[in-house]
């Protein structure tokens, strides 16, 4: 397959963001008969301007440099492993905020949501995991979750929370054009849904502000509610797309059961 040129990708992206030549020229302040000539190729954009269209329509900054690569220019944004000195910062504050989380679970996952780094809290549940291949690095969270030899015969709320990552997966897709985010997802999609339907409360509602992850555990039931970190002004692709998921209790019970977890009951 050739590679799509710099036109066709800003076409794709526009068209993901359902905006029409006209309204998004207007947004970018830029003519819509020279945005017409990018698309078709027969203009070249120069690179601050296809950075300018990218940032218009929320590249992400792994596409923004297939974006300049098409283009005929070098990549702007550099992809560095965390183990990189230049981003020890990042690092020493992602371990800052999971060690500080505890003992709440709490971790680091990248676009594809492959686990990156953990507190002790995750380590200790882990514990439930029963297919030990699941635990083979590079860890999918996601699959973690939901296989059948994973978390998923554990999960009080499977049938909703499988609804709820599934289509939070759904969001990401149709907001990043990711494939592989995609492919994650059929695979997902196709995993048999275990667990006990009677004990499924359906939409469990905490005042309608989150969807609660119920799980079983040897000493007792937890609810939990997550949220998510990510660097506010990434310029590193890496770090662009590293999330931090941290998990809080619902009730008093659960905050008991991770505490006594926290120190050596499980």
């Amino acid at each position: 397959m050739p590679a799509r040129t710099v036109g066709i990708q800003i076409r794709d992206w526009r068209r993901r963001r359902r905006l029409s030549q006209l309204d998004f020229a207007l947004d970018a302040e830029i003519s819509q008969r020279h945005l017409s000539f990018i698309e078709s190729g027969r203009s070249t954009p120069s690179r601050d301007m296809i950075l300018r269209i990218a940032d218009h329509l929320g590249v992400p900054l792994r596409e923004r440099n297939a974006m300049v690569l098409a283009a005929g220019y070098a990549p702007v944004f550099p992809e560095r492993s965390l183990d990189d000195p230049d981003l020890a910062p990042a690092r020493r504050a992602i371990d800052m905020i999971l060690k500080g989380h505890e003992p709440y679970p709490a971790l680091a996952v990248d676009r594809l949501w492959r686990l990156v780094s953990a507190n002790a809290a995750v380590t200790r549940l882990l514990g439930l995991i029963a297919d030990p291949a699941l635990l083979a690095p590079p860890v999918n969270v996601l699959r973690l979750s939901l296989a059948p030899g994973g978390l998923a015969p554990h999960i009080l709320n499977l049938g909703t929370w499988r609804f709820h990552i599934l289509d939070r997966l759904r969001a990401q897709v149709e907001l990043t054009g990711d494939a592989a985010l995609a492919a994650l997802r059929q695979e997902l999609v196709a995993l048999p849904a275990t667990g006990d339907p009677a004990a499924d409360p359906g939409e469990a509602r905490y005042g309608d502000v989150a969807v609660p992850l119920r799980l079983r555990t040897p000493l007792g039931d937890l609810a939990l509610i997550t949220t998510t970190t990510v660097f506010g002004t990434p310029v590193d692709v890496t770090l662009s797309e590293l999330a931090l998921e941290m998990f809080f209790p619902t009730d008093e019970a659960t905050a008991q059961a991770l505490r006594a977890m926290a120190d050596g009951g499980a």
